[in-house]
């Protein structure tokens, strides 16, 4: 019996080592001068690995087995946010814990649906779908690594993004693998499959067949305007740097006149591009001025602004992006709406700041202001072009949330221009995942994208989610495309214009077998 249950524990094991890898392989990282990117194999199997691993176990011992621990923050904070190896250590165990919360209530409530004759593909998938969206609500919401972002390059499932968000994808993602751990299961048992994986299977084939038929619609005609996105590639120990304010200056400068020769009508600068406060700063704003007048082209640009009101917090600092049309006066002004805890703003700051100021040199003293929300903005521009612009200017980090990204084509946008400033990240698999997560976001609200990062990489992504080009990273370079400029019918595409319907589905779904187990348990209690 001891030597049955060292077998079970190192097979366990070896599962659940397994869907680590599996999991890991499943997202691009890159190897050397490539980029590793196995999704498309790699995101089935994560999921069927982790059931297998799971099987057997308690709700309280399947929680413990699924807590897992990230390692991303650590290249953050330790890398470039100044910090000292205490605050890198923490960042690992605090981004570890959140995600882990969320992997070990999906394996105490996958253990409890066992227990209960309630486990199945169906399930699975949908226990999985509500925990993966329950990652990105409040302010603590951080949803990287969703799994349905693993499939960015399957058009299939990318047809399903403009109904169902990145979490229909997820669904789909975990129906498959809870299917393939299904069969594999029941034919160690038996060589004969029972109903409930056949029933997957159908539903399986249903959701490709169904992908195929809305994928192969043909994109109809529409006027396009030439936009060109810069990345300067300032590292970012030197991207405050006095001493580097004009060598940075002139670094956009030269690349502006670059994308000007080659047509651009719009150019568009990454995330805090601008080396200071941009509607504040005299120098800049009047060499900004210039370049508009002397190009032609509008200008897009990331920049700091700067507000000083009465009141307790006199000055306000915002991450924002300015419009600067061709004749050099300034447009309208987005400020970033979701902004990165612990980075731009300290959650339960009475309590937390003094910590954090102890242990991390690096840590703003004050936190960012917070913008009124997502919004299209009018751009003016030149002659050249069929018609003005409404754009939405997603910065970073809200790029990971498809409830806010939407909300700019719901508000007219035609397309999007996405700036970010992805230097923090290093040379890790990050900024290839962010490019992932951007172009699904494309794929739900069936808009193009133009995005521009300061280290890359930057891209142009059609309304499809496919990049059409895209930057090397740690690169000073640019791109210019034709983008489409079609108007948004009603609103844009039901994801644009309705949300996550599907995400609310699937949280009444679980609530309806909550309810069926409840009852299950009461009659058996009668018994």
């Amino acid at each position: 019996m001891a030597c049955g249950s060292l077998l079970i524990g190192r097979a366990r094991f070896g599962l659940l080592a397994a869907y680590g890898v599996a999991n890991f392989l499943a997202f691009p990282h890159p190897i050397g001068e490539r980029v590793l990117d196995l999704g498309l194999v790699c995101g089935w199997l994560s999921p069927a690995l982790l059931i297998l691993g799971l099987s057997g176990l308690s709700p309280r011992a399947a929680a413990k087995t699924g807590f897992v621990a990230g390692t991303l923050i650590y290249v953050v904070s330790v890398s470039y946010g100044h910090a000292v190896p205490p605050m890198g250590v923490l960042g690992v165990l605090g981004m570890g814990a959140h995600a882990g919360l969320f992997t070990a209530v999906f394996a105490a409530g996958w253990a409890l649906l066992g227990r209960r004759g309630m486990a199945s593909p169906w399930s699975a998938a949908l226990l999985w779908t509500v925990l993966e969206y329950a990652r990105s609500a409040g302010e603590l919401g951080f949803p990287w690594a969703v799994i349905g972002y693993t499939q960015h390059a399957n058009p299939l499932l990318l047809s399903w993004a403009a109904y169902t968000g990145v979490y229909g994808m997820s669904f789909a993602v975990v129906l498959v693998g809870a299917t393939l751990a299904a069969i594999a299961q029941e034919l160690r048992a038996s060589r004969s499959l029972s109903k409930t994986p056949r029933v997957a299977l159908a539903g399986v084939a249903l959701i490709a067949v169904a992908g195929f038929l809305l994928r192969s619609a043909p994109d109809p005609d529409a006027d396009t305007i030439r936009v060109a996105v810069l990345q300067g590639n300032i590292e970012q120990g030197v991207k405050w740097n006095p001493a580097w304010v004009e060598r940075t200056l002139t670094i956009y400068e030269d690349l502006s006149r670059r994308a000007a020769e080659a047509g651009a009508e719009v150019v568009v600068f990454p995330e805090t591009a601008m080396p200071g406060a941009l509607n504040s700063d005299p120098i800049l704003r009047g060499r900004m001025v210039r370049l508009a007048r002397e190009t032609g082209a509008v200008y897009v640009v990331g920049g700091v602004a700067v507000e000083r009101r009465p009141g307790r917090h006199a000055t306000e600092f915002f991450d924002s992006a300015f419009v600067i049309q061709a004749d050099g006066s300034f447009g309208e002004r987005y400020d970033k709406s979701q902004l990165v805890p612990f980075g731009e703003f300290v959650p339960f700051r009475s309590w937390l700041r003094p910590f954090f100021e102890a242990i991390a040199r690096g840590m703003a003293t004050e936190s960012v202001s917070r913008g009124s929300g997502p919004r299209a903005l009018s751009i003016a521009t030149p002659a050249a072009s069929a018609a003005n612009l409404t754009a939405g200017v997603p910065i970073c980090y809200e790029l990971l949330f498809p409830d806010l990204t939407r909300r700019f084509v719901r508000d007219g946008a035609v397309l999007l221009l996405a700036i970010t400033n992805d230097a923090w990240y290093g040379r890790t698999g990050a900024p290839y995942q962010f490019l992932a997560m951007t172009a699904v976001r494309s794929a739900e609200n069936g808009v193009w994208t133009a995005r521009a990062a300061n280290t890359g990489v930057s891209a142009i992504i059609d309304s499809r989610g496919r990049v059409r080009s895209r930057t090397r990273i740690f690169e000073r370079d640019l791109l210019v495309g034709d983008l489409p400029l079609r108007a948004s019918p009603a609103g844009g595409t039901f994801y644009a214009r309705h949300g996550d319907l599907f995400a609310y589905g699937c949280w009444v779904a679980i609530a309806a077998l909550v309810v069926v187990s409840a009852a299950r348990k009461a009659k058996e209690k009668k018994r």
